[in-house]
Formats: structure tokens, sequence, C-alpha cells
């Protein structure tokens, strides 16, 4: 998802960076009611951005030439929302551009709008839904993973789709041609991320349930039987 510097052509740089901006606004006032009327998550918080900053700035070869990232974005979807994860996401893409060469600023706004806005949009509604019928919560949680990291290259294949159509096929053929370097390969890593956010959530309900309760990530009932039966 991350697009290097100078490589989205105008007007496609700047209609990301307008379509990302309300959303990191909006995530910005979130932040900041969340920390005015609840400090105790803060230590979470940072641990959420942690795993983005960290997990995001893997660079490992994929067979198709290119590399893959996990995302890191699951965490702070499910415990504290997209809008939260937005700005998250702004400031570890932002760290990255300038001091690891990942990414770029033109490209900021298409890179926030696939890794920090709709891949933890998808995850966090999936899961929502998926919460709603009672889903088994850690199934839920591996498949919000999953999609978060999927959706994220299938939205950077669509944004390089559409500044780069294909001569033969237009943007149809454009889009299949980089969901298969992209978004195919990153299938296995998906899921791996799925199954690394299974272990945190099972962690974090070991040793501090009461913050995913007050984050109504989960009821008390729900809690006190998940918990029940890692304990068994």
């Amino acid at each position: 998802m991350h697009i290097m510097e100078g490589f989205l052509p105008s007007p496609w740089w700047e209609i990301w960076w307008i379509l990302a901006l309300p959303c990191l606004i909006y995530g910005c006032y979130k932040l900041k009611k969340l920390m005015e009327e609840n400090r105790e998550v803060l230590p979470l918080l940072g641990v959420a951005g942690g795993f983005i900053f960290v997990l995001s700035a893997l660079k490992l070869p994929s067979v198709t030439g290119s590399c893959s990232h996990p995302t890191g974005t699951a965490l702070s979807a499910i415990s504290f929302g997209p809008w939260i994860t937005t700005v998250l996401g702004f400031i570890v893409l932002l760290f990255q551009a300038l001091f690891l060469a990942h990414g770029g600023i033109t490209t900021l706004g298409a890179n926030m709008f696939s890794m920090a806005i709709v891949g933890p949009f998808v995850g966090y509604w999936v899961f929502k839904g998926l919460d709603k019928i009672n889903f088994n919560f850690f199934a839920n949680v591996f498949v919000a993973a999953f999609l978060c990291d999927l959706i994220t290259y299938c939205v950077t294949s669509l944004e390089l789709a559409l500044a780069f159509p294909a001569t033969a096929g237009g943007l149809l053929a454009s889009f299949a041609a980089f969901l298969g370097v992209f978004a195919i390969t990153q299938v296995p890593l998906a899921i791996v991320e799925g199954f690394v956010f299974v272990v945190i959530f099972k962690y974090i309900i070991i040793l501090k349930p009461e913050l995913l309760v007050k984050m109504k990530v989960m009821t008390q009932e729900k809690m006190n039987k998940v918990k029940g039966g890692i304990e068994e």
C-alpha cells in the first residue's frame, strides 16, 4: 500500500488527498474526545499505533516481484473504531514516508485512503455485523483482521488502475493486473495477520478485559463467556 513519492499523476494524488482529509479531520475530533473522556485506554491506543507502525514497515518479497506488507490496523479498528484508526494510520504513514522512504507526501492521501480508511472501515463494519449475530468472537477478530489487510491492497490496486488504465481493456484490465500483483499474493499474509490479532486479543482479555468492555468492543456478558472459555 506504499505507493512511492511522485508515482501517481495529477489529478489522482490530489483526488485521494481530498477524499482522505475529511476522514482525518473527523478522526482527530474523535481522538480528542476519547482522550478527554477515557484516559485509561491511552496505553492500548499507543500499542495499537505501535502495531500499525511496526507491521506496516515490514517489507516481505512476493512471488510477483513486488513486496508485501502487513497493515496492523485491526487492533485499532476493532478497539477504537475506524475514525481514530485513520489518525493513527496517517501518523504512521507520514513517519514512514519521511524517515523510511515508504510511500511519499504526494501519495500520502492515496496510501492513507487504502490502509487507514477503507481497510479499517470494512474490517470494523464486518466485525460489528458478525457480532450482532453472535459469531464466535475470535473467529470474528480473524475475519476483521484478514479484511483490514486484504481490502487495503484491493483499494491500492484500484488507485493504481484508475491512474494507469491499460491500453487494451482499460480500467478493468488494469485493475485485474494490479490485483494479480498485489492482492492475490497478500492472501497468505492476511491469514497470518488474522491469527496474530486473535492471539493479541486473547492476551488483552486475560490481562485487561475491562478495557474492551469500556470501549464497547463486547458486552460484559459476552466478555465473561469468552474469558471463561479461555480459562477452561
